[in-house]
């Protein structure tokens, strides 16, 4: 079993040295073994199946949905110019889309690529462009900060083991695509993206920066989690047993990290 564990822990190794990324806001550090543009191109196949089950009803023409997507197409923009001014453009090949589905659960997500699904469920809590700049930034940011590319990676760097060792620019796209399937599960419940708290966390982060960056107060993130948490009939899954943070915890943490934001706030 020693054995074992420390073979596993020269792969890792090897596989870090050879493949670590920074990433574009919060500068974490993550494994970086597949090419973002093969993830987004199946992330785009994905989205488009999605949008096209006959269960998934896009709403359009409505107040609402020309918010969510003036609400994307600011932050959109106001993403392309972070990355321009920090030289990074030229690694980002977003193709923006952003569409409103009627469904009733408190939810929203962003594929890689900048795929972006906003439930009109969530639409009771966020209320103001405000609360929804907080979700859709927190969703965008899980795509700028690279988290799907990074489970994609680690999940090549257990499977092929010592293969990994010097072979990040030889990754199969046949191999990364279906791992990314298995992650995200095309034709299955997309919307339902499992990232760990450390990937929670950086988002919070990046995306109260997106949102000030286009022009949303960050304090409204705090107004929307507060409302989120007021939503909540009986008890809420203990934290320890979650993905993401509780409630209070989040809001303590979204608060600690306002005046880092509040530098990219313009009106």
């Amino acid at each position: 079993m020693k054995k074992i564990f420390r073979y596993a822990s020269i792969v890792m190794l090897g596989a870090t040295l050879f493949g670590c990324a920074t990433s574009a806001i919060t500068g974490r550090k993550y494994l970086k073994l597949v090419d973002s543009q093969t993830i987004n191109e199946q992330a785009t196949l994905a989205y488009k199946e999605f949008l096209s089950d006959p269960s998934t009803k896009v709403i359009t023409g409505t107040a609402q949905a020309t918010a969510v997507k003036r609400v994307g197409n600011n932050i959109a923009a106001a993403t392309q110019r972070y990355l321009q001014q920090i030289g990074r453009a030229d690694q980002f090949n977003f193709n923006w889309e952003f569409n409103l589905i009627q469904n009733d659960e408190l939810n929203a997500w962003c594929m890689p690529g900048g795929k972006v699904a906003v439930y009109t469920g969530i639409l009771r809590v966020t209320q103001t462009d405000g609360g929804l700049a907080t979700v859709m930034g927190h969703e965008i940011a899980h795509a700028l900060e690279e988290h799907s590319v990074a489970q994609v990676s680690n999940q090549l760097a257990l499977q092929l083991g010592a293969q990994v060792l010097g072979a990040a620019s030889q990754m199969s796209n046949n191999k990364s695509i279906a791992v990314f399937n298995s992650l995200y599960g095309i034709g299955g419940q997309i919307g339902m993206l499992k990232f760990s708290r450390n990937d929670e966390l950086a988002a919070d982060k990046a995306g109260l920066i997106i949102m000030a960056m286009a022009g949303y107060d960050p304090n409204e993130a705090i107004k929307f989690w507060e409302r989120m948490a007021a939503s909540k009939s009986g008890a809420s899954t203990p934290e320890w047993l979650s993905t993401h943070p509780s409630d209070a915890r989040r809001i303590a943490q979204l608060q600690a990290m306002l005046p880092e934001a509040m530098k990219y706030y313009k009106k």
